[in-house]
């Protein structure tokens, strides 16, 4: 009996060792699966003025994120749409991603002139804060607004609120496709809105 007993210890050990050792490798291939994944989700944000700069080598259209740090929304914008690997594989082939604290103290050029948050105040950095001049030059009244450019930098759209992976596919691909400039009216883009046919997982 007790010889049973200590083969069973023995093979016991050993078999508990190596489900422990199993479940350890699966959980560390699912970290590196991870990380790799989440690497590859990542959008490539740039500065306005890099991605101007770009614009003159490879045109592309802007698409820059005008957020503010209190803004709850924004948060939820980054971390439900912008790390969706469609959203950010579209984005980063099709267009120049920039982030813009629209509440921010940065000093940004654009189209030869400087603009600056003059009534900036440092003790409110995570609050509400005064409005950044190139907020106002975009027509941004609230946050998220995501503010689509032409190839020539020129406005095309200031798309307000919160948007799901799904809705901003919409968006992404018809500014792309420039297929906005034939939508003359509510309704043609009614029309659009409801024939669109998602791709992106949410």
């Amino acid at each position: 009996m007790l010889l049973t007993w200590s083969i069973f210890c023995k093979f016991g050990t050993k078999i508990a060792r190596n489900i422990i050792m199993r479940k350890i490798m699966i959980l560390l291939l699912f970290v590196v699966f991870t990380a790799e994944n989440s690497i590859a989700q990542k959008i490539n944000w740039i500065s306005l003025e890099k991605a101007v700069a770009l614009q003159k080598k490879e045109p592309k259209k802007i698409m820059m994120d005008a957020y503010t740090s209190w803004c709850g929304p924004c948060k939820m914008l980054d971390r439900n749409t912008f790390s969706n690997s469609d959203v950010a594989n579209y984005i980063n082939q099709y267009y120049y991603a920039v982030k813009f604290n629209a509440e921010g103290n940065d000093e940004i050029t654009f189209n030869d002139k400087t603009y600056t948050n003059p009534n900036y105040d440092p003790a409110k950095a995570n609050k509400r804060n005064s409005s950044h001049q190139l907020a106002g030059y975009f027509g941004v009244r609230s946050y998220p607004t995501i503010i689509f450019l032409s190839e020539e930098g020129e406005l095309i759209f200031p798309l307000i609120g919160y948007k799901t992976p799904q809705q901003l596919e919409l968006y992404l691909k018809m500014f792309k496709n420039d297929e906005h400039l034939d939508l003359k009216t509510q309704e043609a883009f009614n029309e659009y809105y409801t024939a669109f046919k998602p791709e992106f997982q949410q």
